[in-house]
């Protein structure tokens, strides 16, 4: 990963940890907490693709294990976000832009569920069965109604800043150059034959033009 985006990275997944762990696992709402650092995961992933989003995803879900509430084995959300990660990259814009809503509401639904699950069964392997006492059930229904409600205000903004931290004042120049050169070659392409054509006309009426007048001249002399 380029610098400015393991920095771009590294400050979004910091504030969203900070923000689920400091304000919203607070409120103490019914069944799950609504999960903003999935959601910023997947914003990058949709923008950085399926290598970017699994690493993204591994250090968030790192930084998530290692956080001062953090009551489960570490490593076990890194893996579960890892996955999350290179799953919602691979279904990235070819342009990095979206369409429409629908597309990035669906992939935060599937990966809502998707990461209660795979955290619940990893949690089974590894003998926590917290998600037992609670409900997977209730687990499942209240990830997916907060965090597809909340991800209209969080991913759209994500996805434009990593977008803006994509657009390299060198890339652009480079690309405006390579967008000339592409310009002059469908230029040389469409009037090409019509140039050379003239051209050639123009040295082959001059040559004319030059023996003709030798021609005069050597008469002259002959004369």
């Amino acid at each position: 990963m380029r610098f400015n985006r393991i920095l771009l990275s590294s400050a979004l997944v910091v504030v969203a940890l900070v923000l689920q762990v400091s304000v919203l696992a607070r409120l103490h709402l019914p069944g799950a907490v609504p999960d903003v650092l999935l959601l910023t995961v997947l914003g990058l992933a949709l923008v950085y693709g399926h290598v970017g989003g699994a690493l993204v995803g591994f250090g968030a879900g790192l930084l998530a294990d290692l956080a001062p509430p953090a009551d489960h084995a570490a490593g076990r959300y890194a893996l579960v976000l890892c996955v999350v990660g290179y799953l919602a990259g691979l279904v990235k814009p070819e342009n990095g832009r979206l369409k429409s809503a629908t597309g990035p509401l669906a992939v935060v639904a599937a990966a809502a569920i998707g990461t209660t699950l795979l955290y619940a069964g990893v949690g089974a392997l590894v003998g926590d069965t917290a998600a037992r006492h609670v409900g997977l059930s209730s687990l499942l229904f209240t990830a997916l109604l907060y965090d597809v409600l909340l991800a209209p205000f969080v991913v759209p903004g994500i996805m434009a800043l990593a977008r803006r931290a994509e657009n390299d004042p060198l890339a652009e120049t480079g690309s405006a150059a390579q967008g000339t050169d592409i310009s002059a070659g469908w230029l040389a392409s469409g009037t090409g034959l019509r140039i050379g054509g003239q051209r050639g006309g123009l040295k082959v009426r001059a040559a004319r033009a030059r023996s003709a007048r030798a021609g005069r001249i050597k008469g002259v002399k002959r004369l």
